[in-house]
C-alpha cells in the first residue's frame, strides 16, 4: 500500500460552504491567511448535479489560470479538482471566490483552495 503524500507544515487550505452548485448557483469565498501561491482547489458535492457544473475560483476578482473545476454528476461526497497554471499568487487578506455555474438540481458544496506559504 502506498503511503500518502505528506503536506508540509506551510501548506493550509482555506474553505467556503455553497448552499447551491445548480440550478440558481450561489458564489462562495474564503479569506487567504498568508502571502503564498494557490497549489489545488476543488469542490465537494453534497448530492449529484444534473449536467455538468463549472466552478470558477477567481483572486479579488481576477481569474486563476486553469482554475475551473468540472464537477460531473457523482453523488453525495464526490470529489473534483484542479491544479492552477498562473496567476495563483496571493497575499494575506485577498479573498479567494469560488463561482458555480452551468447545471441544474438544488446541490450544495465545500470549495477549498490549498496554498502553500512563501
Amino acid at each position: 500500500m502506498a503511503l500518502t503524500e505528506l503536506h508540509p507544515v506551510s501548506e493550509t487550505q482555506v474553505m467556503a460552504f455553497t448552499s447551491s452548485l445548480g440550478s440558481t448557483p450561489v458564489v462562495t469565498y474564503a479569506r487567504v491567511p498568508f502571502r503564498g501561491k494557490v497549489l489545488k482547489i476543488g469542490v465537494v458535492q453534497s448530492g449529484a448535479v444534473t449536467g455538468t457544473a463549472t466552478v470558477t475560483a477567481a483572486i479579488n476578482g481576477s481569474a486563476i489560470t486553469t482554475g475551473v473545476v468540472s464537477v460531473t454528476g457523482g453523488s453525495a461526497g464526490s470529489h473534483f479538482s484542479a491544479i492552477p497554471s498562473g496567476a495563483n499568487d496571493v497575499n494575506e487578506d485577498d479573498v479567494i471566490s469560488f463561482t458555480p455555474a452551468g447545471a441544474t438540481g438544488a446541490v450544495a458544496g465545500h470549495c477549498y483552495a490549498v496554498i502553500r506559504r512563501s
